[in-house]
């Protein structure tokens, strides 16, 4: 089994983890942003399926 052959610094390993919880924090802001394009209807680039039962009663 694999083994470091040395012990990684705190500073190292607080580094990794902020870049670790930083991405989940810019992917919210990216879901939020595409959610709210969608509700304006400026989306571009996005598709998403339609209800198909609300065209069929229409």
């Amino acid at each position: 089994m694999a083994v470091p052959k040395k012990k990684t610094s705190k500073g190292k390993r607080n580094q990794r983890h902020a870049v670790w919880k930083a991405k989940a924090g810019i992917a919210a802001q990216k879901a939020l942003s595409l959610g709210k394009s969608v509700l304006t209807g400026r989306a571009q680039g996005f598709v998403y399926p339609m209800d198909e039962t609300e065209e069929s009663e229409e």
